[in-house]
């Protein structure tokens, strides 16, 4: 089936040609290595030719397109066909995690091109976190052979040089828009602490920061997992991201997906943002006590009722306790959500022929939150901030 970006369609207007060329990108991202013709670009843009011929020689002017052979046609002379150039741009993600940081850096395809893990110390402090953060960036940086820090001038301002800029992914509550930290689940001190100016101003690059929950749900819909899906994110703490309809829901304050603090036990256990019962708490008391299964069963009943909520297709589990014991997660929260969907009339489950709704392990292991770091930069350079990029 072909490929048409929807969302953002082209128009012929000298004021948009960095929209335009975006969409263009885009279609040669999602055509790979086989490439796509000026004419196959002109039909799913809806550009004319002519604006077309002039973007693609831009991009490969710039370096971002190359030929990648001939292709018959049914009249005249085989079409030149075109292809995306992955090491013509980079981006790096960053998921700072409560005690552990992962680092990415990424081609315009998304493929890993090098990677870091290291500790990190949350509670040391924004400063010394931040220090942290640089730090290993530049080590990745250095670590990615041929890739060298911003310069300006390409793609219109879209892409900033070779590295286009840093997302940084870690937990909740902050603002997406402002790059402002909130009150983080046991960290309260990070309140109001602007990470995205700190560590902008410290690495030369622009940043970008958003959610781990968030980050993560936005590279499984840019990978076009489904259409509407939820995220569930168990690691040293518990998220959600939310994709609906295929665009990432943030919410009007970025707030949406603070799913670890709804309470399902009205005198349960104290909870670190206050309250008591929250199933964010419960299921970190059943791992620590070893009883995996429960902590399933927990998370598979706030999986029901977010589920029941907003009727989507699709469950992906994700988070290093998940990933310790998959089977054990898939098995019980498919198992509760199941039920839940099948009382209200539908087919649940992660197996077998007419289900509604799929539980499963996210793809990409416990790198995912870091890829989908990345894509926050990357995002709009292909014409997909509607997703979730910053636009």
């Amino acid at each position: 089936m072909s490929y048409v970006n929807r969302m953002n369609p082209g128009v012929n207007l000298t004021a948009l040609r960095g929209h335009n060329a975006a969409l263009v990108l885009d279609l040669l991202r999602a055509a790979g290595e086989k490439g796509i013709s000026r004419l196959e670009l002109a039909e799913r843009t809806g550009l004319t030719p002519q604006a077309v011929s002039k973007i693609t020689a831009r991009l490969r002017a710039e370096g971002f397109a190359a030929e990648a052979g001939r292709r018959a046609s049914t009249g005249g002379k085989p079409r030149t066909v075109l292809r995306l150039v992955p090491g013509a741009g980079h981006a790096v993600g960053l998921h700072l995690d409560r005690d552990e940081l992962t680092a990415v850096l990424v081609d315009l395809t998304g493929s890993v091109v090098a990677e870091r893990r290291a500790p990190l110390a949350f509670g040391a402090g924004a400063e010394a976190v931040v220090e942290t953060a640089a730090g290993e960036v530049e080590e990745l940086l250095g670590a990615g052979r041929g890739v060298s820090g911003a310069v300006p001038g390409a793609m219109s301002g879209a892409v900033s040089g070779l590295v286009s800029g840093v997302g940084v992914a870690l937990p909740g509550p902050l603002d997406h828009a402002e790059g402002v930290l909130r009150r983080v689940t046991g960290f309260p001190e990070w309140d109001g602490f602007a990470l995205r100016d700190a560590l902008g101003a410290r690495l030369g690059l622009p940043v970008v920061v958003d959610k781990d929950t968030n980050a993560a749900a936005l590279g499984l819909a840019l990978a076009g997992d489904a259409d509407s899906f939820a995220y569930l994110h168990l690691g040293t703490g518990l998220g959600a991201g939310l994709v609906l309809d295929g665009a990432l829901y943030r919410g009007a304050r970025t707030g949406a997906g603070e799913f670890g603090h709804q309470v399902l036990q009205l005198d349960g256990p104290r909870c670190g943002c206050g309250d008591r019962g929250c199933v964010e708490a419960l299921c970190l008391a059943a791992v620590a006590e070893g009883d995996v299964e429960e902590a399933a069963r927990v998370l598979g009943t706030a999986a029901g009722n977010l589920v029941a909520l907003l009727d989507v297709d699709r469950v992906l589990l994700g988070g290093r306790t998940v990933f310790a014991e998959g089977d054990v997660f898939v098995r019980g929260v498919g198992a509760v959500v199941a039920e839940r969907v099948g009382r209200g009339g539908g087919g649940s489950g992660g197996e077998g022929g007419g289900a509604r709704v799929s539980v499963g392990l996210a793809p990409g292991g416990e790198r995912g939150v870091a890829e989908g770091a990345a894509q926050l930069v990357l995002a709009p350079v292909f014409g997909r901030a509607d997703v979730g990029g910053v636009g």
